[in-house]
């Protein structure tokens, strides 16, 4: 399928999705987010696909936010139908996807873009990259996810502090804090990523996709009991069996 406002890259076992709008900095409008949506649907059915990352064109920004043009005019109704859909059509599915996203967090990541990488399931940023929520700078709090995924990241203390202030802050002010995994020059940003993406696609899919699920499920009432049902559900699964003859073998696993 041909897109106009992302690039799909697909190479062995995982995929890149480019934001591809530099002319406004990747900000995220309608057409880019179902895009993005449909792309993830096709990798989702796309076995050859063990894990995906998502990026932004050029050194300068991931995602500089939404694009304030569409939405600048709306009431209420209008309004909250766009971060629902929004919501619908992509954050959550990136977070319940059963592959792993991994950002590669590409300088700013304002608003939107911070959403989205807060969507995603591992954030590496580079050194350049600049994240926040400036949304009270505009009358508004953040729609797409971003007062309760922050706050799970990196506490409420200090989530309050940034959307609050709307302050932007640094990579390694983001590694300290949590909220992305590691920080490399922009020009290893790729290079790392695709490195982590390889470790984890060499491991069992099935594994990894029952974790996600447990992992999203750590904050409520039902994660030990799915953690327990899920453990008892891939003793009869194939990945288990190659798993533990490879190990008992001593040799790789051929998930």
């Amino acid at each position: 399928m041909s897109y106009e406002n992302i690039l799909l890259k697909k190479e062995d076992k995982l995929s890149i999705i480019t934001i591809n709008r530099p002319e406004s900095l990747n900000a995220l409008n309608a057409k880019t987010i179902q895009e993005i949506s449909t792309a993830l649907d096709e990798l989702n059915a796309d076995t050859s696909c063990r894990v995906i990352i998502l990026t932004g064109s050029g050194e300068k920004s991931f995602v500089a936010g939404a694009d304030i043009k569409e939405f600048s005019e709306f009431g209420q109704e209008k309004a909250e139908e766009l971060a629902r859909n929004g919501q619908n059509t992509l954050f959550n599915k990136i977070e319940n996807m059963s592959k792993p996203v991994i950002a590669a967090v590409n300088g700013f990541a304002l608003g939107g873009g911070l959403e989205l990488a807060m969507a995603c399931h591992i954030r590496y940023a580079s050194e350049n990259a600049r994240l926040g929520l400036p949304e009270v700078t505009l009358g508004l709090i953040p729609g797409y996810g971003g007062t309760q995924r922050l706050p799970k990241l990196v506490g409420k203390g200090i989530a309050n502090e940034m959307i609050f202030s709307a302050k932007m802050i640094p990579a390694q002010k983001a590694k300290e804090i949590g909220l992305v995994n590691e920080v490399y020059p922009i020009e290893e940003l790729l290079t790392k990523t695709k490195e982590l993406a390889n470790t984890i696609a060499y491991n069992s899919p099935m594994a990894i996709s029952k974790a996600i699920n447990a992992v999203n499920l750590s904050d409520t009432e039902k994660g030990f009991e799915t953690e327990i049902k899920y453990f008892g559900q891939l003793f009869e699964m194939e990945d288990k069996k190659e798993g533990v003859t490879a190990f008992l073998e001593k040799r790789k696993p051929n998930f």
